[in-house]
């Protein structure tokens, strides 16, 4: 019998699939033909999930080796518990709160699971981890430029006739709008990849375009000075819509084709031709990526690429604007989501701590700076739904903090990943049929709830029943501690927002998944506001001396950042291991050849790779896709190694994909 679900993961397109479990194990996992996003198809990776579910951890397990050595002994957990209280316990009365520290992130999208455990650590006054590793900087660029995340109904893409995935390998990451640009494909509209390096999304393309990694707000400046230049402009909307596009102006006006071909490497021919297009066109849909966010200057980059289809008047037409998150519209009652009313310190809170309204923020792109240099210091570290050892910036950093023998760490998690060897109690967390969950989307417009479709394997618990069972030990008094996840669901619907109407839990369960109640067409920016001051700045990726290629690391096909890294299936799809995709130019300088094992040097670190020499990025570009596993790397060690924790311009992102390196020929002795 088949069952229906959300999946779980990381993606824009928030999936309702069809699983088939055998005595409570999952056997099969299909899309959903009756979602309209899904249309009966998952992933490369998704088809893959049974598998994940067999390396699954069963039972709670405390250290008994080094850390790092992964060894444990099973415990029972009323043992597990009493201890990581008890020393809870011993950390608050010694310390206070915010020497205990949550690092958590997306390992699941469900609210529930995702951020209502934040209300034991908001109760106690732990430090508050900056959740900016992702969307940080393209969420503030886009709220300065337009305000709430909100873009065009993916169902609606159809009627765009001209299309621009710009910065984003979508046929990987938002896979589900793939149908709908077809349709429009198949309806005439030309569709355009702007990226540094070929991927699958280049290769669907019309055309693909290359330019130098950090450069973006370049290349959207100069098609904004010959959209003003050649008439292109669709003033009557900018007038009534927008603000500050006179100072816009003059900036665009100084960067002309030949200004911006020296720095992106577009021709400028190339810029021209691509403008009118555009400006012919009108009916635009820009498709962009948090991947050009991820530079020093990646905010400023965004907020020029995501004002072009403004100043043609595309929020006018349905399908048509920029799209970045759908996010915006999922307009719930959060005040209660993960205790977030005890940041605002407005109201007596009875139990072991009176949060601290000046609570103590750590920006999660700086683990390692926040593990080994912080002071007072970290003491006890959480980790939940991420696997930091690896996913962090400057990995050496993150592994010396964890190897702190005074560093009490306790990891919930699925499967044994390399963050859960350094665990002194290593908790096993369900998997997403296994317990209830509210999910929204950032990739369309429909809310959906999981009903546990089994009963959790071995000793398997959710993460808010860990810390519903530790808060009770430490006799904090707070009532949302305590929500089930019905209670939970409840509150985040309990809002009056004009999108929400209708959508009680009640209709959720009987029907999987619900569209919000946005108008149709979806114009959500048709008269703005759209904010062009202050004028974006260009801040390119600049190289170090010594250290002259750039290292992008986007996602691979198959992975979802670690999830999935595990399987050997998926690992011997992607090539069996990480490869470095270098240009022949750059590997003919470097004496270079096709598979051969490479040294990859950063300011931060090395590390060693197979290389592939390929056309795929532009000269002075290397490219490794997708955020491996340790154990599949040559040397054992993570691309992480190379990162640094520099942040970007807007909202303190990561800027994984501005790392200076320098590549050489591994010379075995």
């Amino acid at each position: 019998m088949k069952s229906r679900a959300t999946c779980p993961l990381d993606c824009p397109d928030a999936c309702s699939l069809l699983l088939t479990l055998e005595g409570g194990r999952l056997t099969r996992v299909e899309g959903d033909p009756r979602h309209p996003i899904t249309q009966g198809f998952a992933c490369a990776k998704t088809y893959r999930y049974p598998e994940r579910v067999r390396e699954r951890l069963l039972y709670p397990l405390r250290r008994v080796g080094r850390k790092g050595e992964g060894r444990f002994e099973r415990v029972s957990w009323e043992e597990a518990l009493e201890e990581i209280a008890e020393r809870l316990r011993l950390i608050l009365d010694a310390y206070g709160g915010e020497a205990v520290l949550p690092y958590h992130y997306a390992g699941t999208m469900g609210l529930i699971e995702n951020q209502h455990p934040l209300a034991f650590f908001r109760a106690i006054g732990a430090s508050e981890l900056e959740e900016t590793i992702c969307s940080a900087a393209g969420s503030a660029a886009w709220e300065m430029t337009y305000g709430p995340r909100l873009g065009p109904d993916p169902e609606e893409v159809p009627n765009a006739r001209y299309i621009l995935l710009w910065g984003i390998n979508s046929l990987t990451t938002h896979s589900h709008l793939t149908p709908f640009l077809k349709e429009a494909r198949r309806q005439g509209a030309k569709v355009v990849h702007l990226d540094p390096y070929a991927n699958h999304t280049s290769r669907f393309a019309h055309e693909h375009l290359k330019l130098r990694p950090g450069t973006d707000a370049a290349l959207a400046y100069a098609l904004a000075h010959v959209l003003f230049r050649e008439g292109l402009v669709d003033w009557e909307y900018l007038r009534e819509a927008a603000t500050g596009v006179e100072d816009f102006q003059r900036e665009a006006e100084a960067w002309p084709p030949e200004r911006a071909e020296a720095l992106t490497g577009v021709p400028k021919e190339t810029i021209e031709r691509l403008a009118r297009e555009m400006g012919e066109a009108k009916r635009v849909f820009l498709r962009v990526g948090y991947g050009m966010t991820r530079h020093p200057g990646g905010g400023n980059a965004l907020r020029a690429v995501i004002l072009l289809p403004a100043l043609l008047g595309a929020w006018r037409y349905p399908g048509c604007g920029a799209l970045l998150s759908t996010s915006g519209a999922f307009a719930l009652n959060k005040r209660f989501l993960g205790g977030r009313h005890l940041l605002e310190g407005d109201r007596p809170h009875k139990g072991y701590f009176r949060p601290n309204p000046r609570v103590r923020r750590i920006n999660m792109n700086q683990l390692a700076s926040a593990l080994t240099r912080l002071m007072p210091p970290i003491r006890a570290l959480f980790v939940f739904n991420s696997n930091p050892l690896v996913v962090a910036p400057n990995t050496a950093g993150v592994k010396e903090g964890l190897l702190r023998e005074d560093l009490f760490t306790v990891v919930l998690e699925q499967v044994q990943t390399e963050t859960a060897l350094y665990a002194d109690y290593l908790l096993p967390a369900t998997f997403f049929y296994e317990h209830p969950d509210l999910y929204t989307s950032y990739g369309h417009y429909y809310l959906s709830w999981n009903e546990p479709l089994a009963e959790p394997q071995g000793e398997a618990r959710p993460n808010t029943w860990v810390f519903r069972e530790l808060a009770q030990r430490l006799g904090l008094e707070e009532p949302t501690l305590y929500w089930t996840a019905e209670e939970v669901a409840r509150s985040l619907l309990a809002t009056d927002h004009p999108y929400l109407e209708g959508l009680t839990l009640e209709r959720l369960r009987a029907e999987g998944f619900v569209k919000l109640k946005v108008p149709r067409p979806f114009l959500p920016f048709q008269k703005g506001p759209v904010r062009f001051s202050p004028p974006p700045e260009v801040i390119p990726t600049e190289a170090l001396p010594g250290y002259p290629l750039i290292l992008l690391t986007p996602p691979a096909h198959r992975f979802l950042n670690t999830t999935y890294g595990n399987l050997r299936a998926l690992v011997e799809a992607e090539g069996g291991e990480p490869r470095l995709l270098i240009h022949p130019q750059d590997a003919r300088e470097r004496g270079i050849t096709d598979g051969m094992l490479v040294y990859i040097h950063s300011p931060q670190g090395r590390v060693v790779r197979k290389a592939q020499v390929t056309e795929a990025p532009m000269p002075g570009t290397v490219v490794l896709e997708g955020t491996w596993w340790e154990k599949w790397a040559p040397d054992g060690k993570g691309i992480n190694h190379l990162t640094a924790e520099t942040l970007t311009d807007l909202g303190g992102g990561s800027t994984f994909h501005s790392t200076p390196v320098e590549v050489e020929p591994l010379r075995l002795a």
